[in-house]
């Protein structure tokens, strides 16, 4: 650094800015994090809490008192202890008064002190306040020299650096604070298991954090609410940092029409009941939520928060529920964050651990606190406060006593005071003789001579020997409080249980011991059936079922998709919407997402590729999809290939497939996966070729393959033959074929005797020269419809009572009419309510 002179005579010092801004900033970081924005451990104030508290002291504002304007507390405060701004002040005492914002407050309110759902308060001109109960605790025994004083910020008065607080205000009303690099949140607790938890410390300085929650359940937030899981708890409790879960609770009711409303009665901490309710109407104009016919906030002083949800008729009241929750602040995250401002001395230790009465001097350190540090720290604070009263009410009583002493002697010998005193000829000449005669210091011989006559009865002459056997009770106590620690221990255990009697209540926030479940996306998404639809050149989208209109066989059916030039739809699929789709390539590899996660499309257009949800090669092709509910152990995947090998896997093997895909069958060279089926492992299946043969075989015969297994020899082929679907025998049910040409026709199971594997099985369909080779098969009974595609994308959707059933040789009937070049590529059945509640 250079020093350089002005030209007035001064001098300039040069610094590098680097190092002027690094100091500035971090002298600016500091002032914040000590005198802003962080609480004090000791007694849970940020220091405008703490002036405030002890200006509305200064101020007599007694709870049993009257109200002052707000306008003269903040500006007591404002001119005597904290040089900011007002509006700084009056909101930190408007949130003192809050009950939606204090677990336990300490301000009592008159007039509008604002609202949860977001009103402002009024100016500080129009309202007034008092201390609470609450209040008077955290201040009691200021003037017993019980804490440090300080000189304020214009060196005028007195201010506490902290204050006594008998009440655990950090744990019993949290709080939250923003700072340079830091933040603290520290949710509320109740007052009784804080106190419990406190007590348990006390007896026991070992105990375990886990143990201590057995005292302190969790938050216990003003709004209420319900916590999920104490898993957040735990680690915020543990860590000092935690996640809580903290859910709306809610009621359901229903009016003289049926129709249901949500009403939610408690909210999560900090939220506006206002944003809510319009974030709900945001989402249900933009139709991101489906169901609510309107939403209002109902909430008065005599029924309490009402936030109503009104639900259309047939609405799903959980679905909507959760929507609720996934979307809007009825379901909200606290992040704990236990970080204060600890006290320590200069070589870094906590100051508590001194004995002395005048301790060395301090400073606050910021740190992430357990809940066992939070209760150590408190438990000492008030050792401190209690151990610096009692040497403070020990003094004054020994004063006491030293007067009385002097009083009683001088009563005693009365006579002999008299003459001393009428002989003297001042007050000074007095105090002294009865000094050289008596031994008295000034105190006693000053207290001697402005003694009245009255004391000379022998009823006051009684009264004083009562007073001195009283404080010689009084000053063994303390003697007895100072001498043994444990006692004073003790003192902290009762006065805080007797807070406990006099302030707790019990719970506003229940706990769940079960994790929040997670948002079920699949609860958010209505069940019902969609059409998958699959191009050759892997373009995929899903479809509702409504969108197809049922139509008469022969019919030409109705475009479904616009295709690019030269592709063509080469899988169609039905699935409910809370499916897993497996997707099994033709080389022999699976994959699987859930039905919702494919883009909805409308029936014109194109959908998304394939390759944006699914990692497939470049030569791959979907050529199956399964669906089914959850992977289980007792279901299996049967495969066929066009050249008749067969294999069944457990389907669970699946499960770690997802979108980047697994190995499902080896294929020789030239072959291709054609089929799969859902299978239980024991059931009867029909294999079917494209050149009309069909056997069927039992599941039961075939042993089950891992997923790099080849498989066995299913159905013998003829020359130029290939294996065209598999499908499960099922009661009431018959084969239904169709032909690329769209002929089809049903034939009856039982028309079909069970063989061997390997074998050629019998005829199924007649003409396939003329009519078209099958192209696919299903299982179905009278009631079912079938969808059936083309690959230019025209479909139909067709009762299946409409197509004959007949014999094993006939050729069929028309069912969809195809213009050439177009053809037969896919279809799949729609099963009808019943059957799927049978199935389930």
């Amino acid at each position: 650094m250079e020093e350089f002179k002005t030209k007035e005579g001064g001098s300039v010092i040069k610094i590098p800015i680097e190092d002027e801004v690094k100091q500035a900033y971090i002298d600016y970081s500091m002032s914040v994090i000590v005198q802003r924005a962080l609480p004090d451990v000791r007694d849970g104030l940020k220091p405008v809490h703490r002036r405030i508290m002890y200006s509305m002291d200064k101020l007599n504002l007694a709870s049993g008192g009257k109200t002052r304007k707000c306008a003269q507390i903040v500006g007591d405060v404002l001119g005597h202890y904290h040089p900011h701004g007002d509006a700084s002040v009056y909101d930190a005492l408007v949130r003192l008064g809050q009950d939606f914002a204090q677990r336990y407050t300490t301000v009592t309110p008159q007039g509008n002190f604002g609202t949860i759902a977001g009103d402002p308060a009024a100016a500080y001109r129009y309202t007034e306040a008092k201390m609470s109960k609450i209040t008077e605790e955290m201040v009691e025994d200021i003037k017993k020299n019980t804490v440090d004083m300080v000189r304020n910020f214009d060196d005028t008065t007195d201010e506490p650096s902290v204050l006594p607080a008998k009440f655990p205000f950090l744990l019993c009303n949290g709080t939250t604070g923003i700072a340079v690099g830091m933040a603290t949140n520290m949710p509320s607790h109740n007052l009784r298991e804080v106190a419990s938890a406190i007590a348990a410390y006390i007896d026991n300085n070992d105990i375990t954090i886990e143990e201590l929650m057995r005292h302190i359940k969790g938050p216990d937030f003003p709004t209420g609410g319900i916590i999920y899981g104490r898993d957040g708890i735990r680690k915020a409790y543990t860590t000092g940092r935690g996640k809580v879960v903290v859910r709306s609770k809610f009621t359901i009711e229903t009016d003289k029409h049926g129709r249901e409303s949500i009403v939610f009665t408690e909210v999560p901490y900090g939220v506006n009941t206002t944003n809510i309710i319009t974030r709900i109407k945001e989402l249900v104009r933009d139709k991101l939520i489906e169901g609510i016919s309107n939403a209002n906030d109902e909430s008065s002083d005599r029924d309490g928060m009402r936030l109503v949800v009104d639900l259309k008729k047939g609405a799903v009241t959980k679905l909507v529920l959760n929507q609720l929750f996934a979307k809007t602040d009825l379901q909200s995250n606290f992040g704990v964050i236990n970080l204060a401002l600890v006290p320590q001395d200069k070589e870094g230790t906590l100051r508590y651990d001194e004995p002395e009465l005048k301790l060395p001097q301090v400073y606050l350190k910021p740190e992430i606190l357990t809940l066992k540090q939070l209760i150590q720290l408190f438990v000492k604070h008030r050792d401190e406060v209690i151990t610096r009263r009692t040497i403070y009410d020990l003094k004054v009583a020994k004063h006491e006593m030293h007067i009385l002493e002097a009083l009683i002697t001088a009563i005693n010998n009365i006579d002999e005071v008299i003459k001393i005193i009428r002989e003297s000829r001042d007050t000074e000449d007095a105090k002294l003789a009865l000094e050289k005669r008596f031994g008295f210091d000034d105190e006693q011989a000053q207290a001697i001579v402005d003694m009245r006559l009255k004391r000379l009865t022998q009823l006051q002459i009684e009264d004083l020997e009562k007073q001195i056997k009283e404080l010689q009770a009084w000053i063994d106590y303390l003697q007895d409080l100072l001498d043994h620690h444990e006692k004073i221990l003790q003192k902290i255990k009762e006065e805080t249980n007797e807070l406990a009697e006099k302030y707790g209540d019990d719970r506003k926030t229940e706990i769940v011991a079960d994790e929040v479940e997670e948002i079920n996306v699949e609860d958010m998404i209505k069940e019902e059936d969609v059409v998958i639809l699959i191009s050759k050149l892997g373009y995929v989208k899903r479809i509702s079922l409504t969108q197809y209109k049922q139509q008469g066989r022969g019919g030409k059916g109705s475009n479904s998709t616009t295709l690019v030039e030269d592709d063509y739809i080469s899988q169609i699929f039905i699935a409910s919407t809370h499916d897993i789709l497996l997707f099994i390539t033709n080389e022999g590899k699976a994959y699987w997402v859930k039905v919702h996660e494919i883009p909805e499309a409308s029936r014109l257009s194109r959908g998304s590729h394939i390759k944006s949800l699914l990692a497939v090669n470049a030569n791959e092709e979907i050529t199956n999809i399964i669906n089914f509910q959850e992977f289980t152990e007792d279901q299996f995947l049967f495969m066929a290939t066009a050249n008749g090998i067969i294999k069944k896997t457990c389907i669970k093997e699946f499960a770690n497939a997802k979108v980047r895909g697994i190995g499902a069958i080896k294929l020789d060279p030239g072959d291709r996966l054609v089929s799969t089926v859902l299978s239980k492992g024991d059931d009867e299946l029909v294999l079917i070729s494209r050149r009309g043969k069909a056997l069927r075989i039992k599941e039961s015969d075939i042993r089950p393959m891992g997923r790099a297994g080849h498989g066995n020899k299913g159905l013998k082929l003829g020359e130029g033959d290939e294996l065209s679907a598999v499908i499960k025998v099922e009661e009431n049910s018959s084969i239904l074929v169709l032909t690329e040409k769209g002929f089809g026709k049903r034939a009856r199971f039982e028309d079909y005797n069970v063989h061997g594997r390997g074998t050629g099985g019998q005829r199924v369909f007649g003409n396939v020269d003329n009519k078209g080779e099958i192209i696919g098969a299903l299982s179905v009974s009278d009631k079912d419809e079938i969808v059936c595609m083309t690959g230019q994308g025209k479909t139909l959707r067709v009762k299946v009572s409409t197509i004959n059933v007949q014999g094993p040789s006939s050729s069929g009937v028309s069912v969809l009419k195809i213009d050439e070049p177009d053809y037969l590529v896919g279809l799949d059945k729609i099963v009808n309510d019943e059957d799927k509640e049978e199935k389930q």
